[in-house]
């Protein structure tokens, strides 16, 4: 009874229009739904994992894409990408991912992955909501929630072997925890964001900032060799990396608190991630 209360709050909220500061409310309430215990930490081909791939695959169609399951498996474990796309046909397409898998109940522990990884997907249901519109011209995009990160990055590359010759890909977003402000660049800063692969866009995403006015930094808080391990090794724009498609990962940075039982939804800053959201979303309003 509890699950279904929560489900159908989450889904109501997600439908009802945005004023004021209901945008990071919105955040808030779909971060806590995602990471609530009743989901069990979303692990790969759990019970929690697939009742949260049908909650996207909801939210996704009622934004008015079209949307689509793609199911795969890794290491016996069945897993559901949920793929939606601008109405339309575009010469070329932007992919703007989220993975929703969690680590799920280890040793009779819940992870409730809040920041790693709702806060991106959430970010995605965002973006997804208020970006279509502006998708007139020649660039369309394709929304993922990608499963299967925690399965060696399966559900991502599974995507782009099955996509990527529909869809011409010209661009990759990678949102990948979002939430939190405990890692910050700058001591002084403790509202930044880090964008991995984002020096050639650095003009337009310091224009973009202009209204967020965030600390904005483009590689893993100096470090050469942390930029290559999470730009590309880690995370699910490898794959598109590979194969030669540029790729951008947003992030906040790993915590103390990352892959572990107190990632939750408390520990999150949701004004701060509402305004991450806004200057991605400025960001990509450019490039349609």
């Amino acid at each position: 009874m509890k699950r279904t209360l929560i489900f159908v709050f989450a889904c109501l909220l997600a439908s009802a229009p945005l004023r004021g500061q209901d945008l990071a409310r919105r955040l808030a309430s779909e971060v806590t739904f995602l990471a609530d215990t009743l989901q069990a930490g979303r692990g790969f081909g759990d019970a929690g994992n697939q009742s949260v791939a049908f909650y996207l695959l909801r939210q996704l169609r009622d934004a008015g894409l079209r949307t689509t399951v793609q199911s795969f498996s890794e290491g016996g474990r069945g897993g559901h990408n949920i793929v939606a796309v601008t109405p339309g046909w575009f010469r070329r397409y932007i992919v703007v991912g989220a993975y929703f898998d969690g680590l799920g109940k280890l040793d009779g522990r819940i992870y409730p992955g809040a920041d790693s990884n709702a806060s991106g997907v959430a970010a995605l249901l965002s973006l997804a909501r208020r970006l279509p519109e502006c998708c007139s011209g020649e660039v369309g995009v394709v929304f993922v929630a990608f499963d299967g990160h925690n399965a060696n990055l399966s559900g991502s590359r599974a995507f782009l072997e099955r996509y990527r010759r529909e869809f011409p890909l010209s661009l990759m977003i990678n949102l990948d925890i979002l939430g939190s402000s405990q890692a910050p660049i700058r001591k002084s800063r403790p509202d930044y964001l880090i964008a991995l692969g984002g020096s050639p866009y650095r003009m337009a995403l310091e224009n973009a900032n202009l209204g967020p006015r965030l600390d904005l930094g483009y590689d893993y808080y100096g470090s050469r060799s942390f930029t290559d391990l999470f730009y590309r090794r880690v995370s699910d724009q490898r794959w598109f990396l590979d194969a030669g498609i540029p790729s951008v990962m947003f992030t906040s940075g790993i915590t103390m608190d990352t892959n572990k039982p107190g990632d939750t939804a408390a520990q999150l800053d949701y004004a701060l991630l509402e305004r991450r959201v806004l200057l991605i979303e400025t960001w990509l309003r450019g490039l349609l």
